[in-house]
């Protein structure tokens, strides 16, 4: 390793599916000596989609680490997945970089994605950068630019110029001559510097008061870093990947003017949980203890389970010792990696802003804080707000005696990507897997059968419903057994009240003159939670409610844990029975992208789905996103419809927004589907 913390750029290329993410990575380590000749997809030798899912779709399904080092200087890129389907690998990998750039194909425009990525990388505090890729095709390059601008805000301004027919790009920051297909280098570069000058006193006085000569060069590359920091500006590159054009200046802007892990904001740690955490910065010193966080997990089929990690402060060496979250016992840092694309090259010493691997370390997981001493103990990155899983497959093996290989694939599937989720439903006895997508699901079945031999029989999606209340309500349970001996006994008399929307759950104990004794207090919640976990009245998880333990009886001799576990969860169920029970839907935000002339058919059959119509937006090519939120039971099977209503040109993204009660004659349906396999004494 011959580079510094100064010397790294991380960086994660997002953007919609097809605007040539992949291929330009391949552009960018051809150019910067790494491959000898650029992969396609179409052949499937792209360094970053390696995985035989990637090749046979001819799409990235994970993000995938690689670099480039050119001199001092040592480059992270990490590819990331297009589809909406796989978002969780791609907001997984842009908690490890400073910047985001964003690629957006310049005859397709601003899409669904594009969108998303800016205003997800914009929340997190990240350097975002435009890159518009394909600009060889049939385009119009100066309108794009404008809707760039319109859609993003006026701090959006190109760092280069397409010139001699889009044959060649010219720099705008550098530079402030030469002729372009559109603008001028002149009108772009004061563009750039009034933008630049303005965020710092000192260099905007010295710049009115003596002109531009009088701005050294790292005054400018300072201010100019400050300013992608701080999002007051977003620049535009423009390149095409396939034939080479901008692809060097593209590097020489990384190189030159993103900024390094000294310069990037500093990511939000706390140390201590509940409301006693507080914030801590994590300092890029190498001679610091070591933290470390885990945002991708991998399990490689040759070295086992990969965990990777962007280091914030300290420096790892092979052999150094690290404790993972708050544990006790470290582990040994046997080998150390450098991931680039399906290869693992060993490494003697990472520094901070460095990203690297350990593999075969089992306790490890995603989100996971690694450093070397004690006094790190309570740390951890605050939370990455990933989209709600909500399609739903109830799945079993296909052969029996499989069980625990199933489980153990599903746990494996589960480490590597945030969006997957696992369910056990002990009332019907099922396994219930959740995405973002029946696309999503549809992958990691495959995924699972070729990488882990199990197959499954699944059964239609299952939608993850909730329950609450709606009213306040009183509770009471008396257990009671004697079965000769030492028996079981325990009273609990509580209080149920509805909590706001997204209120979760909270547990308030109010026993006064000690009718219950403190240590049975929680064997009263844990028999709540069971109720939480299950259901009351339909067999899916109860949310926003709170429960007040007020009174309530024991027995010096036949008093025990499991009498106030079977009381506190009797009292709940009959407390929720009088608190007018409440089912709750998942609601999702839909856009709809369909042709013109089919947006009346579209339209009327969204309606029908009890669906809300917020408004639509005109794109490129004739099309339509039509903009609404709608009950996802209603379009769990939506892309079948849509493709005959538009002939197969019709698409779809969905994200979940929130739950609202179900309509009465739905919430009777359910409740008199509720079969539970046995029933409690």
């Amino acid at each position: 390793m011959s580079h510094s913390t100064d010397g790294i750029r991380n960086v994660a290329l997002a953007g919609h599916a097809g605007a040539g993410k992949t291929t330009l990575v391949e552009a960018l380590l051809h150019a910067g000596g790494v491959i000898q000749t650029a992969g396609t997809i179409e052949r499937g030798s792209t360094v970053s989609d390696f995985d035989p899912m990637e090749k046979e779709r001819q799409h990235s399904v994970q993000a995938t680490l690689v670099s480039i080092d050119r001199g001092d200087c040592h480059i992270n890129l990490i590819d990331t997945p297009g589809y909406s389907d796989f978002r969780g690998p791609t907001l997984s990998a842009l908690a490890a970089v400073e910047t985001c750039a964003v690629v957006v194909n310049a005859t397709n425009g601003i899409e669904h994605t594009t969108r998303r990525m800016m205003e997800y990388a914009k929340s997190r505090g990240l350097a975002r950068v435009l890159i518009v890729n394909r600009i060889d095709t049939e385009c119009d390059l100066a309108a794009l630019t404008e809707e760039l601008r319109d859609e993003f805000g006026p701090e959006c301004l190109p760092i280069n110029l397409p010139a001699d027919g889009a044959s060649t790009v010219i720099d705008c920051f550098f530079k402030s001559d030469g002729k372009t297909d559109f603008s001028s280098v002149a009108e772009a570069h004061q563009q750039i510097l009034d933008q630049v000058v303005e965020i710092n006193e000192k260099v905007m006085d010295r710049y009115l008061d003596k002109g531009e000569k009088a701005l050294s060069g790292s005054e400018l590359h300072d201010a100019f870093e400050q300013c992608l920091r701080e999002g007051h500006l977003v620049p535009i590159c423009f390149v095409s990947a396939r034939t080479g054009v901008g692809v060097e200046a593209l590097l020489d802007f990384i190189e030159r003017l993103l900024p390094n892990p000294l310069e990037g904001n500093p990511p939000p740690f706390v140390k201590g949980e509940g409301a006693g955490a507080r914030p801590i910065t994590a300092v890029p010193d190498p001679s610091m203890h070591v933290i470390a966080d885990v945002f991708k997990i991998a399990n490689d089929p040759f070295v086992g389970k990969l965990s990777i990690f962007r280091i914030y402060q300290g420096t790892v060496r092979k052999d150094t010792q690290l404790f993972i979250d708050d544990g006790k016992k470290p582990f040994k840092v046997g080998h150390l990696f450098r991931i680039h694309g399906k290869d693992h090259i060993e490494i003697d010493a990472a520094v901070p802003g460095d990203i690297a691997a350990v593999a075969k370390v089992d306790e490890i997981h995603f989100d996971a804080v690694l450093h070397d001493s004690h006094d790190e103990d309570q740390i951890h990155l605050k939370p990455l707000e990933f989209p709600q899983p909500m399609f739903g497959l109830a799945i079993e093996p296909a052969h029996k005696g499989q069980e625990q290989k199933l489980a153990t694939a599903l746990m494996r599937l589960g480490e590597e990507d945030p969006c997957f989720r696992v369910e056990h439903s002990k009332e019907l006895n099922e396994t219930i897997i959740r995405g973002l997508s029946d696309l999503h699901l549809k992958l990691m079945l495959e995924r699972m059968k070729a990488r882990y031999g199990v197959e499954v029989v699944s059964h239609r999606p299952s939608i993850a419903y909730r329950e609450t209340i709606s009213g306040r309500a009183e509770g009471h349970h008396r257990h009671k057994k004697q079965t000769g001996g030492a028996g079981q006994f325990g009273e609990v008399y509580l209080r149920v009240e509805p909590l706001p929307r997204g209120g979760g759950f909270e547990f308030t104990d109010e026993i006064k003159g000690g009718t219950i004794p403190g240590q049975f207090i929680p064997a009263i919640e844990k028999g709540i939670r069971q109720v939480l976990e299950q259901g009351a009245v339909a067999g899916y998880q109860m949310q926003d409610v709170r429960v007040v333990v007020t009174d309530g009886k024991f027995h010096t001799v036949d008093s025990k844990e499991v009498a106030f576990v079977a009381a506190g969860k009797k009292a709940f169920l009959d407390a929720v029975g009088k608190a007018r029970p409440l089912l709750l839907e998942p609601i999702v935000n839909m856009d709809v992208n369909v042709p013109e002339d089919n947006m009346g058919d579209v339209t009327g059959g969204l309606a029908g789905k009890r669906a809300r119509i917020h408004g639509t937006d005109s794109i490129r090519g004739g099309e339509l996103v039509i903009k609404a939120q709608v009950p996802l039971a209603e379009v769990a099977d939506y892309q079948t419809e849509l493709k005959a209503m538009t002939g197969g040109r019709g698409r779809y993204t969905i994200e979940f927004s929130h739950y609202d009660p179900v309509p009465a004659n739905v919430q009777r349906q359910l409740i008199e589907a509720y079969k539970p396999h046995a029933e409690e004494d």
